[in-house]
């Protein structure tokens, strides 16, 4: 993959979050699934690690997936569709700062465009990691991320079910301070939160997560600031409530029921082109 491909593909990334408009960034599970996404117009993917893991019969977040495994997927997903590649690579896979960061140099290497570093630990009983430790990684992320990768700096703790706002953006602050491009917390309640973090760390980019449950609309979300839209595991679950309503008619013995405007004739056409 050439140095001056994965160049174009940063710089590209780099100005979506400079634009005037939020911007979506479905996240893919597989090369089709890139492919469909760039076919409907989207300026970029993101990886989705709970996806990824999903589809190796694996769970997220406790280090059930390598570096190098999820380093080869994404950048699959690079080669397949052209795009700029936002990678969703947990905790750095890493124990030490310098491990997160050598991650970083691997992600750029393969030639991603954006890596995400989540405050985690891998460890569901004591799942987010203590505050100094969380911002040392996103320090020694961005040193090395710093002009060749977007680097978002991500909190978990509503992930975790810890509803604590305060100390959510004190941890997104520092990561911002600590040279984080991106910022990012999923799962937070309501729009007064995602206002509250969008105040606290600007003028950097906030990327928000949303679901079909969410009530805000694209326009709402714009107007208060949101840069970036990502959809986590949704794309992914949609596809497969798809596969077990068609799976059900099938075993009831409709043998139609896997009928779809999508034909694999089309899927070969977009691999080829």
């Amino acid at each position: 993959m050439s140095d001056i491909a994965a160049r174009a593909r940063y710089e590209q990334f780099v100005e979506l979050h400079r634009g005037p408009d939020a911007f979506i960034m479905p996240n893919a599970w597989d090369g089709p699934s890139a492919l469909l996404f760039k076919e409907a117009g989207f300026k970029s993917i993101a990886t989705s690690s709970a996806a990824f893991a999903a589809t190796l019969g694996r769970l997220d977040g406790i280090h059930a997936i390598s570096r190098d495994t999820h380093l080869d997927h994404a950048a699959l997903l690079t080669s397949v569709s052209g795009l700029p590649i936002n990678g969703d690579f947990e905790d750095g896979y890493g124990e030490t700062p310098e491990d997160v960061a050598a991650t970083v140099d691997a992600a750029i290497a393969r030639g991603l465009a954006g890596i995400g570093i989540e405050d985690t630990t891998g460890e569901p009983s004591n799942p987010i990691r203590r505050f100094d430790d969380a911002v040392r990684r996103i320090e020694a992320a961005a040193a090395a991320a710093r002009g060749r990768i977007v680097l978002t700096g991500r909190t978990d703790n509503f992930l975790w079910g810890i509803s604590d706002l305060d100390d959510t953006i004190r941890r997104l602050t520092a990561f911002a301070e600590a040279g984080a491009d991106v910022l990012y917390a999923p799962n937070l309640p309501d729009m007064a939160s995602i206002s509250a973090v969008i105040k606290a760390v600007a003028p950097k980019p906030v990327n928000i997560l949303v679901s079909p449950k969410d009530t805000a609309t694209l326009a709402e979300l714009q107007a208060i600031g949101v840069r970036r839209i990502s959809l986590g595991v949704d794309p992914y679950t949609h596809a497969l409530a798809a596969t077990r309503a068609a799976a059900a008619k099938l075993a009831g013995g409709d043998l139609t029921a896997l009928a779809s405007e999508l034909s694999f004739g089309h899927i070969i056409k977009l691999i080829k082109a």
